[in-house]
C-alpha cells in the first residue's frame, strides 16, 4: 500500500517564500519520475471562453471543512484509479508497465502532496476594485490580478508563470510550473453571495487524472472566535478551539 509521508515544513521569511520553496521540492520528485512513465496526457492550455463583467467577490471568507473536499479521500480516490489502469496494463503485458504505475503512483503522491499546499488556506481576504482584484491566503502568497486596460497578459513569479482572466462569472488563476506541471484555481460566488467557491485543479504529465480540490469558504467576522482546523494527507483533519487570527 502506497504510504504517505509527511511534508517537510521550511520556514524562511514570509509565507510566500516558504511554499514556493516547498513547491520546488516537490517539482523535484515529480521530475524524478518522469522519464519512467508511459507516455502521459498533455495539459491543453487555458483559454477564456467568454467575456463578462468582474464580479463582486470581496470580503472576509473562512473554509467550510463540512462542504468542502476531503483531501484524503480525493487522494484515495485517484489512486485507485491509477492502479486500475496499472492492472489493466498488466494483464495486457505491457512493456513497462509495473514500473510506469509505481512512478505514476509517486507522482500522484506528490501532487496531492501539492495540492495540500496551495489549498490550505482557511482564511481568505479578498480586496477588489474596477480593474484589479488581491485575494490574501493565510499562510500563502496572494493571488493578485490585474484585469484593466493596460493589464499584462501574464506575470513571472520566479518558479513559474501566472496568468489571470475572467471565464464568464468564474475568475480564474492559471500558474505554469516547470515539467509541465499546471495549477489553476477558478474561484466563483454563490448567487447568494454568502459563498466563496475554489475548485484548483493540479496536472502534470504522468498523472492520467488531474487532481481537483474543491473548497468552499462562507463570510465572517474578523476577530470572532471558533473552532480552527487544520487538514493534511498524514493526519486529517483536526480542530481546536483557538482564536482565529485576523
Amino acid at each position: 500500500m502506497l504510504s504517505v509521508n509527511p511534508v517537510t515544513t521550511l520556514r524562511p521569511k514570509g509565507p510566500g517564500a516558504a511554499l514556493l520553496l516547498r513547491l520546488g521540492f516537490l517539482l523535484g520528485t515529480l521530475a524524478i519520475f518522469g522519464p519512467l512513465l508511459l507516455t502521459g496526457c498533455g495539459s491543453e492550455p487555458v483559454q477564456p471562453l467568454a467575456e463578462a463583467d468582474p464580479i463582486n467577490m470581496e470580503g472576509n471568507w473562512e473554509l467550510d471543512y463540512g462542504r468542502s473536499d476531503n483531501l484524503q479521500a480525493r487522494f484515495n480516490a485517484n489512486l485507485r484509479s491509477i492502479r486500475q489502469q496499472s492492472a489493466r496494463a498488466n494483464a495486457e503485458r505491457r512493456p513497462g508497465a509495473a514500473v510506469a504505475g509505481s512512478a505514476s503512483q509517486q507522482r500522484l503522491l506528490a501532487l496531492a502532496q501539492m495540492a495540500e499546499l496551495v489549498t490550505e488556506s482557511q482564511l481568505l481576504t479578498v480586496e477588489q476594485s474596477r480593474v484589479a482584484i488581491r485575494v490574501k491566503r493565510e499562510g500563502n502568497f496572494s493571488l493578485s490580478c490585474d484585469f484593466g486596460p493596460d493589464a499584462p497578459d501574464q506575470n513571472d513569479l520566479g518558479l513559474g508563470v501566472e496568468r489571470c482572466f475572467w471565464d464568464g462569472n468564474q475568475l480564474v488563476f492559471h500558474l505554469r510550473l516547470p515539467d509541465g506541471l499546471n495549477i489553476i484555481h477558478r474561484l466563483s460566488m454563490s448567487q447568494n453571495r454568502e459563498t466563496l467557491g475554489v475548485l484548483t485543479t493540479l496536472d502534470s504529465p504522468g498523472v492520467g487524472d488531474p487532481f481537483t480540490v474543491r473548497r468552499i469558504y462562507r463570510r465572517y467576522v474578523p476577530g470572532n472566535s471558533g473552532y480552527r482546523c487544520t487538514e493534511t494527507l498524514t493526519r486529517g483533519r483536526v480542530c481546536t478551539t483557538e482564536k482565529a487570527s485576523e
